[in-house]
């Protein structure tokens, strides 16, 4: 059996556990420029646990959270910070970690609505241009629509690492076909992710309950384009996300019901899905990243 490669989880999520400065609209990226020490503490917590692929905190590190202002006069070095960071937690690790640089939807997460593309490219050039020295990948993050992916590929223009895709599915009931938070099909996604020559397709930033059927419409893609991919899922511990939902509109709450054991549970079903990429995205911590670490091959 091939063994499963462990991402970590929520750092945003985690900061606000251990304490850091935490607030909205600036969520994560608020560590970075008041303690960053946290953000490596973070780091440390989830490389324990036992994640092998830590993510930079370069998320938030965009105008939609730290405003136009701040973005045009520090952004660039934020961005470096949390490569910097990333790569110093992996550096000290006992096992080998990578560093995959943090790509994030430029214009706000789950609103495709807002995508501009010139925009879009203006901000992840600067992303690419600062993270680039630091990662042994690169991961787009809650990717709401093919248009966001397009983008990042080509704002990582002349880029060696290897790009990983993820993308953030619609969590209400439909019509019984995976889609992203754009109504694009996972199908359409999926084959998108191979033209635009990805090494991985993930499914991130939803809830578990919808990741099984996006990984088997991925499946049924990559096999008729005899595709050599990776598939991935790092799930949240947020309830549904309702398809008008705004990205901090509001702290969500965490489900009770998605403890360690439970979300190691759904990892395994995953697992047998095809995915091979398994971490956590918001709420999820370095105790339930353990907790897959000890159940999965």
């Amino acid at each position: 059996m091939s063994k499963t490669v462990i991402l970590d989880g929520g750092m945003g999520r985690e900061l606000k556990r251990i304490g850091a400065p935490f607030r909205q609209p600036e969520w994560s990226a608020l560590a970075l420029w008041e303690a960053p020490h946290f953000v490596e503490q973070a780091h440390d917590a989830f490389v324990q646990a036992g994640a092998q692929v830590i993510t930079s905190n370069s998320y938030a590190v965009v105008p939609f959270h730290i405003g136009e202002q701040r973005f045009a006069t520090d952004g660039a070095r934020l961005a470096a910070l949390s490569g910097e960071l990333a790569r110093k937690a992996a550096a000290k690790a006992a096992q080998p970690v990578r560093v995959a640089g943090s790509l994030p939807p430029a214009l706000g997460s789950y609103r495709p609505d807002l995508f501009d593309e010139a925009q879009a490219l203006a901000i992840l050039r600067v992303l690419v241009t600062a993270l680039a020295p630091h990662v042994d990948l690169w991961l787009a993050e809650t990717q709401s629509s093919l248009a966001e992916v397009r983008a990042v590929k080509q704002a990582l223009a002349g880029q060696p690492q290897p790009l990983w895709l993820s993308f953030t599915l619609q969590d209400e009931d439909g019509d019984g076909v995976a889609r992203l938070r754009s109504g694009e099909t996972v199908a359409a996604a999926v084959a998108e992710a191979i033209r635009l020559g990805a090494a991985a397709v993930l499914f991130n930033c939803s809830q578990p309950e919808v990741m099984a059927a996006a990984l088997d419409a991925a499946n049924v893609v990559i096999a008729r384009e005899q595709a050599s991919l990776q598939l991935g899922v790092y799930a949240n511990a947020f309830p549904p996300t309702p398809k008008d939902a705004k990205a901090n509109a509001t702290l969500d709450d965490i489900r009770a019901d998605l403890t360690p054991r439970n979300y190691a549970q759904w990892a395994a079903l995953w697992v047998e899905r095809g995915a091979s990429v398994v971490g956590g995205c918001c709420g999820i911590t370095p105790q339930h990243i353990a907790a897959l670490a000890q159940a999965l091959p």
